[in-house]
């Protein structure tokens, strides 16, 4: 028998999604007091031609950002945040929460914490393989086996598969949470929302369905 649970669609580098992660705690929190498992998806935010960023690009980001940081109340550093050069592929950064998923999941959610707040808070630069592997490490993943995992044709694969789900999904925009039930989805949200609000329609998914 197939459980219910809550799909958590996101990108590392989504501004929103930072803005959503005091939210997504609450919700970890109601479906581990109901028994419902979270998994997570990482949908791919940018990559490729479109990672590359002029100062308008920039400029149109940080706006973006201090609208977040208006709306949620969540920390950035403006002042060090997308340095000159800067390449905003969030490749990498999925990437590693792939393989965070693979090895271990019961870290996931903390290291998902650790490459947000390393990112908008901390200004590191978590396109760069050797920032995830070290935050990986202090998230309590193994070195070696993190690093194997990431270079490995088979985990590009499946972070390609995520980003195809997701497309395939006609999800528009991050965050998105979504309950999975028997294969039937109902969507909890999309886009940022306040707990308060999204809250009742989760309790009452929750009720109808993890009354086990």
């Amino acid at each position: 028998m197939h459980s219910p649970q809550l799909i958590y669609i996101m990108d590392p580098m989504c501004s929103w999604c930072w803005g959503f992660n005091p939210v997504l705690q609450e919700v970890l929190k109601q479906a581990e007091e109901a028994g419902v498992k979270v998994s997570l998806r990482v949908g791919g935010l940018r990559t490729g031609q479109q990672a590359v960023l002029d100062q308008s690009k920039r400029d149109y980001i940080l706006q973006h950002w201090r609208a977040v940081a208006e709306a949620t109340g969540q920390p950035f550093d403006f002042e060090r945040a997308l340095p000159a050069g800067f390449v905003y592929n969030t490749e990498p950064a999925c990437r590693a929460l792939v393989v965070a998923r693979e090895l271990d999941e019961t870290r996931l959610f903390p290291f998902l914490n650790r490459l947000q707040q390393a990112f908008y808070q901390g200004a590191q630069d978590i396109t760069q393989p050797s920032v995830l592997r070290e935050l990986a490490l202090q998230a309590g993943y193994d070195h070696d086996a993190f690093c194997l995992a990431f270079d490995a044709a088979d985990t590009q694969a499946q972070t390609q598969a995520d980003f195809a789900w997701v497309s395939q999904l006609a999800v528009r925009g991050f965050p998105t949470l979504l309950a999975e039930h028997q294969q039937q989805y109902a969507l909890i949200t999309n886009g940022y929302q306040p707990y308060a609000a999204l809250e009742p329609l989760l309790s009452r998914w929750i009720s109808i369905n993890a009354s086990t």
